[in-house]
């Protein structure tokens, strides 16, 4: 990795996927800058081993600067905004922070001669998808401002690459969960949005109950079905693509997901199984930008990359994201 790489910059580093990141490139001996504002991310979240630059992905000065003073060859950008709700709310944050830093970005990996780009898209960008599993090539089509914002910057990788060599892949996640096993990472976001976070939250006392956003789609349950990916098992498709771009591989575009999927209701009650409490659960209104059913069609990642998930089970993604929080409230009581 580090005869092939060099130093690898991770925007959003500080931030929950990015951390996770780190950590893997770390343990494969890769020398890790991470470039955080740490706006959401949070200082203490970086490994110990990576150098930490704070300031904002979409300040091509600074970018390039560090670019350069870390002599970079490859960057894996994470850093944006991934709420889906608060991006009808407020479109054009979501398309300055999501579409345009990411073509700053662009623009000083280009100065700097940085040869290897990982774009960390969303499955946000099919929307509705008409058939389950959904592969790369079917149409793109997405329902809220976030996953227009991830597809106008997957355009601008793409055309990036072409017209100045750059080797890129493009990864579509689905729904991202867990914590790392060894307890290092996890998300630390105050404002949970992500359900299994807030669902484990609820189990632990922290909050008064768990809202269904909706029970009326055609799903199995009536609530919407998520294909959930454990956050290692995406730390080691970056850290896959990166191999097969350093070896000389075409730049690509995959799904990451396990290629099957859970309602609201299988994760909920998969977090009472691991916390042996019942939660308090209500329906409310659907939310606008909300596809019924969105499962990834793996094949492609499996063959391009020979990636094999370890962590594919829901109840181990459900107990490591549980145990992170009960470390969480632990080092507060001590604090």
């Amino acid at each position: 990795m580090t005869e092939a790489f060099g130093r690898v910059l991770v925007t959003g580093g500080a931030g929950y996927i990015g951390s996770h990141v780190v950590h893997a490139l770390l343990e494969r001996s890769a020398r890790v800058v991470v470039l955080d504002d740490l706006s959401t991310g949070a200082r203490e979240a970086v490994a110990e081993g990576a150098i930490l630059e704070v300031g904002n992905a979409g300040d091509r000065a600074f970018a390039v600067a560090v670019l350069r003073r870390h002599r970079c060859q490859a960057v894996l950008h994470f850093a944006g905004f991934i709420v889906n709700s608060e991006s009808v709310r407020d479109p054009l944050a979501y398309y300055a922070n999501n579409a345009g830093a990411t073509r700053t970005l662009l623009e000083a990996c280009v100065e700097a001669g940085v040869g290897t780009f990982v774009y960390s898209s969303s499955a946000a960008v099919y929307g509705a998808p008409d058939r389950v599993p959904v592969d790369e090539d079917a149409p793109l089509a997405p329902l809220a401002p976030y996953g227009r914002s991830k597809l106008a910057a997957e355009w601008m990788v793409r055309d990036t690459a072409r017209a100045h060599g750059l080797n890129v892949a493009v990864l579509r996640y689905f729904n991202v969960a867990g914590a790392d096993p060894a307890g290092r990472a996890g998300q630390v976001s105050r404002n949970a949005t992500h359900l299994i976070k807030i669902a484990c939250q609820a189990a632990l006392g922290l909050r008064g109950g768990v809202e269904i956003f909706g029970d009326g789609y055609d799903t199995p349950d009536g609530t919407c079905v998520r294909d959930y990916i454990h956050v290692s098992d995406l730390a080691d498709a970056h850290l896959a693509a990166l191999e097969h771009l350093g070896a000389g591989g075409e730049s690509l575009t995959l799904n990451c997901g396990y290629g099957h999927g859970a309602s609201v209701r299988e994760v909920l009650a998969a977090v009472e199984r691991a916390s042996g409490r019942k939660l308090d659960v209500r329906v409310g209104p659907c939310r606008p930008g909300d596809a019924p059913m969105l499962i990834a069609d793996t094949r492609r990642i499996r063959k391009a990359l020979k990636w094999r998930p370890r962590l594919d089970d829901l109840d181990a993604i459900v107990t490591s994201a549980l145990g992170w929080e009960r470390r969480l409230v632990e080092a507060a009581a001590r604090s």
